[in-house]
């Protein structure tokens, strides 16, 4: 089943010279071209770009391998192009994760341990005493000259 990548062109950056037209894959889907068609259709229509960042309308077109959005903002229009392509390989795909029971058990691998807790009707051991609470820490000396409340907040007045 082919694997098809949901791209979206937009520009990016302020300015009339600074912007980029950069593109990106917004999702993939595996399936039909016309299954991947019908979510980037949906992706399109819900899709809020870097600009404008408050559109004053938006107009959406269908194209043979995608859609184009075209914003009109405050003082010009820009345009989002959304196109569907397909994935012919990915160098840094993750490989599948075996389930446990796909992988082989090795001959020496143990039985599980048994339970350690006693059958019913058997007396709990006895656990250790909790141990006593320590007495408070005495003020070490180098926090001898530190005042509890700093003067600083104005609150070495008495209330």
């Amino acid at each position: 089943m082919p694997r098809w990548g949901l791209l979206v062109e937009q520009n990016l950056g302020f300015g009339g010279q600074r912007r980029v037209w950069s593109g990106g894959v917004i999702d993939h889907v595996d399936g039909t071209r016309e299954e991947a068609l019908e979510v980037l259709r949906q992706r399109a229509e819900e899709y809020r770009p870097v600009h404008p960042t408050s559109p004053k309308r938006r107009r959406l077109y269908r194209e043979r391998d995608g859609f184009v959005l075209v914003l009109d903002g405050a003082w010009q229009s820009f345009h989002c192009r959304f196109t569907v392509i397909e994935q012919l390989y990915d160098s840094a795909e993750p490989k599948p994760v075996p389930r446990p029971e796909d992988v082989p058990r090795p001959p020496q691998a143990r039985e599980p341990e048994p339970d350690p807790r006693p059958e019913p009707g058997h007396p709990l051991p006895l656990s250790p005493p909790p141990p006593p609470p320590s007495a408070p820490e005495e003020p070490r000396a180098w926090d001898a000259d530190v005042p509890e409340v700093p003067s600083w907040l104005n609150r070495d007045r008495p209330s």
